[in-house]
């Protein structure tokens, strides 16, 4: 009986460190790959510059709190460059496995 109450136990911190892992929040400013941190804050600028570079074959990365996060789902962040934004996701390394995008602000 000890065990099975042991295994359950363990079986749902394990569970619960999971969940807590999966999924957090990143608000900042989408960038690209060679600009990176110089577009850390939002302006027509920076969307044009931005647009720019990733239709000539740059990535958009996430400029928050003056680190560079790579992001693997580009297809989200189309239109967005130079723009704040709200990015969910889980992180890995440097790079945020992304789950949903959306603008914040008046940007």
């Amino acid at each position: 009986m000890i065990k099975r109450i042991t295994m359950v136990v363990l079986m749902l911190f394990a569970f619960g460190c999971l969940s807590w892992a999966a999924s957090k929040s990143w608000t900042g400013t989408v960038s690209d790959e060679h600009c990176g941190a110089k577009h850390a804050k939002a302006s027509a600028d920076a969307e044009t510059c931005v647009e720019k570079c990733v239709s000539g074959g740059a990535k958009y990365v996430l400029v928050s709190k003056g680190k560079v996060y790579q992001v693997d789902a580009q297809d989200k962040f189309q239109g967005l460059g130079g723009k704040s934004v709200k990015v969910t996701g889980s992180l890995s390394d440097s790079t945020i496995t992304v789950a949903e995008v959306s603008p914040v602000g008046g940007k």
